[in-house]
C-alpha cells in the first residue's frame, strides 16, 4: 500500500532534506512537495509539485488543505519555521482532511518562537545549560557580562541567520533601534570545533528513544556545511534533561557549544533540523521514523549509526522540457 507524504517548502534547505531521506527508503510511498517558488529544484525530489501561496496569505491554508484532500495525504512534514508555527495553530482543520501533522509539542514551538522567552523558560526549569542573555544595549553592560566580542542574534529567526559579532561600541552604535529592540546579546561560549547538532526522537512523556550526534560546521547561511558522526552517548544525560524539562514529541533538534563549564545549549528546534539527509545517509532517518509514529504511534529504536563524515557542495540540477538529468 502506498503512503502518501506532503512536505512543505520544498525549496529550502529542510524540505528537500525531508524528501531526499524519504526517497532513500525502500517503503512505497508517493511524495508530494510545495513551495511558493515554482522555478526551484523542488519538483526534482518529489513525485508531485504543489505551487502554494506564502504562509501568511489569507488563503493559504484552505489552498493547502485542498490539496491535502486531493492527494489524500497521509501525513504531512511542515519544511520552514514560518509553516510549522501556522500548523501548530491550524491542527484541527488541517487534520480534518485525514492527514496527520508532523508536529511537536505546541508549548514547546510557541516558547521557541522567541529565543529570549525560551531563555526564560529555560532559567526556569533546566538553568544548568542556558548560556546567560541579555535585552540591554549598552556596549560597557555587555562587555563587562559577555567579555569581548559578544553576540547579537535575533530573538525570532532560525539557523545562525542574523548573527552580528560586535567588538567595538561604534559596532554597537551603528546598529538602528528599531533592529536593537529586536535582538538580545550573548557570550560567545566554546569554540567553533566544538559545536555539535543532536537530533533526538522524543516521546512526549520526558524522555526519547533513539537519538544522533554530528559534529559540525556552520555554512555563512547557518546550515550546517561539514559534519562528523560524533557519539551520541556523550549528549544523553544533557537531551534526557532537556527532554525532562520541555517534553518534546517526535524529531527534536538540540545544538550544542562544548565549554570548559560542560556542554551549553545553543537553542532547541522543534522540528526535523536541516542536517536530516545527512543524518540517514548514516542510519538515522527521522522523516521515516515520524511517519511510523504519525500512522502507527510506534516510537523508534536506536539504530545503529554509520561512521563517517559528510560534506556539503553546489551541484546542478537539470530539467529538460521532456525529463530530468541529474
Amino acid at each position: 500500500m502506498v503512503t502518501t507524504i506532503l512536505v512543505s517548502g520544498a525549496a529550502g534547505i529542510v524540505g528537500y532534506g525531508i524528501l531526499r531521506s524519504l526517497r532513500m527508503s525502500k517503503r512505497p510511498l508517493k511524495l508530494i512537495g510545495t513551495s511558493i517558488y515554482t522555478d526551484s529544484v523542488a519538483p526534482g525530489f518529489c513525485d508531485v509539485f504543489e505551487a502554494v501561496p506564502r504562509t501568511d496569505a489569507p488563503d493559504y491554508i484552505d489552498r493547502l488543505t485542498a490539496i491535502l484532500r486531493k492527494h489524500h495525504v497521509d501525513v504531512a512534514f511542515p519544511g520552514i519555521d514560518a509553516d510549522m508555527y501556522t500548523w501548530a495553530d491550524r491542527v484541527a482543520e488541517m487534520e480534518a482532511t485525514g492527514t496527520r501533522l508532523v508536529l511537536n509539542s505546541r508549548e514547546l514551538i510557541s516558547s521557541c518562537s522567541d529565543k529570549w522567552a525560551f531563555y526564560q523558560r529555560q532559567r526556569e526549569v533546566m538553568a544548568s545549560y542556558a548560556i546567560p542573555s541579555y535585552l540591554e544595549m549598552d556596549f560597557d553592560f555587555l562587555k563587562a557580562n559577555c567579555g569581548l566580542p559578544f553576540l547579537l542574534k535575533p530573538r525570532r529567526g532560525f539557523g545562525s541567520k542574523g548573527i552580528v559579532v560586535v567588538e567595538t561600541a561604534e559596532q554597537l552604535e551603528g546598529i538602528a533601534p528599531a533592529t536593537k529592540a529586536t535582538l538580545m546579546a550573548q557570550p560567545i561560549v566554546g569554540r567553533d570545533d566544538g559545536e555539535f547538532t543532536v537530533s533526538a526522537f522524543c516521546d512526549g512523556q520526558g524522555g526519547f528513544s533513539a537519538s544522533m550526534a554530528l559534529r559540525r560546521k556552520l555554512s555563512r547561511d547557518g546550515f550546517t556545511e561539514k559534519a562528523e558522526v560524533a557519539d551520541q552517548a556523550e549528549f544523553a544525560e544533557a537531551v534526557r534533561d532537556l527532554c525532562r524539562a520541555f517534553s518534546p514529541i517526535g524529531p527534536t533538534n538540540f545544538q550544542f557549544r562544548k565549554t570548559d563549564a560542560g556542554l551549553k545549549l545553543l537553542e532547541i528546534n522543534p522540528r526535523i533540523s536541516s542536517s536530516t539527509s545527512i543524518r540517514a545517509a548514516f542510519g538515522y532517518n527521522e522523516a521515516l521514523m515520524a511517519i511510523d509514529m504519525a500512522i502507527g504511534q510506534r516510537l523508534p529504536v536506536q539504530p545503529d549509526i554509520k561512521r563517517g563524515r559528510a560534506v556539503r557542495y553546489t551541484e546542478d540540477f537539470i530539467f529538460y522540457d521532456h525529463g530530468v538529468h541529474l
